[in-house]
C-alpha cells in the first residue's frame, strides 16, 4: 500500500502543485487548506506523515503540531516555512516538528526529507547501509543504559537525564544525542551525522544540523556546568565533558 501524506497548505497553487508531485511520487495524499481541517483529518484518518505549512489562517502549523504532540501523537511532521531566521526554525522544533523545509523549496528536497522521516519511523534502529559511511560509529547494544559525560540514556524507553534532571527531547533530538553519546570523545563529521540521523546529506549549505545542535544545547546546558556538545570547526561535533 502507498504511504499516506496529510498536506496542509493555505496557498492554493503550492498545495495543488505539491499534492500532484507527491501523488506522482507514489504517495497517497490528502490535501487541506488550513489547520482546523488538518487536525480533523489527522484524527479521522491518521496518516504516515504530515506536511504542515507554518503560516496558515486560524490554527497555524505550529499549533497543529503542538496539539498532536500533546495528544501523544508521534507521527512524523515536516514543516514548510517561509521564515528563515534561526529562532523561527527553533519554534517549529520546539512545537514538536521533526524536520523543516524553507520556501521556496526544491520538491526533490521535500521527497528526500519525507523518505528519511518515514525510514526512521518504520525502523528506528535500522542496520547501517551496505555502502560504508565515511566514519565508523559505535554499535547500539540493545536494552541497556548508556552513559557518557554525565548523561544517562535509556534507548528503549527513549529517556535521558543529566544528573538528576530528565530532559524532554523530540525524536530527532534524542537520536542525535544518542549518536553523540555512543561516540563520546569522537569527532563525528557532518556527513556521518546526516547519514545516521536523516539518511541523506543535505549538502554544505544546509543549516539543519546546526539548528538541531543549537536547540539540543539549550536543553542540555546548565548554569555553572561544562558544555557537553562541542563544535570542531570545519569538521563536525563531539560530545565530551571538559
Amino acid at each position: 500500500m502507498p504511504q499516506t501524506v496529510l498536506l496542509a497548505e493555505d496557498d492554493r497553487a503550492i498545495r495543488h502543485a505539491l499534492e500532484r508531485a507527491l501523488t506522482l511520487e507514489g504517495y497517497q495524499v490528502t490535501a487541506v487548506a488550513d489547520g482546523i481541517e488538518a487536525l480533523a483529518q489527522a484524527h479521522r484518518t491518521p496518516p504516515d506523515v504530515l506536511v504542515l505549512d507554518v503560516m496558515m489562517p486560524g490554527i497555524d502549523g505550529l499549533q497543529v503540531c503542538r496539539v498532536l504532540r500533546a495528544e501523544g501523537d508521534r507521527t512524523p511532521i515536516l514543516m514548510l516555512t517561509a521564515l528563515v531566521e534561526t529562532q523561527d526554525r527553533i519554534a517549529g522544533l520546539d512545537a514538536g516538528a521533526d524536520d523543516y523545509v524553507v520556501k521556496p523549496f526544491d520538491v526533490e528536497e521535500v521527497f528526500a526529507r519525507l523518505r528519511a522521516l518515514l525510514r526512521r519511523t518504520s525502523d528506528t534502529h535500522a542496520p547501517a547501509p551496505v555502502d560504508v559511511p565515511k566514519q565508523t560509529v559505535a554499535p547500539e547494544p540493545p536494552g541497556r543504559l548508556i552513559e557518557a559525560a554525565g548523561l544517562r540514556m535509556d534507548p528503549q524507553a527513549r529517556r535521558v537525564w543529566r544528573g538528576g534532571r530528565e530532559l524532554e527531547l523530540t525524536r530527532t533530538e534524542f537520536e542525535l544525542l544518542e549518536l553523540l553519546v555512543r561516540n563520546a570523545g569522537i569527532v563525528l563529521d557532518h556527513a556521518t551525522i546526516y547519514d545516521r540521523i536523516w539518511g541523506y546529506d543535505f549538502g554544505p549549505g544546509s543549516k539543519n544540523l546546526a539548528v538541531y545542535v543549537g536547540y539540543l544545547r539549550r536543553k542540555l546546558d546548565e548554569p555553572g556546568a561544562p558544555q557537553l556538545i562541542h563544535t570542531v570547526r570545519g569538521v563536525g561535533y563531539v560530545l565530551r565533558e571538559d
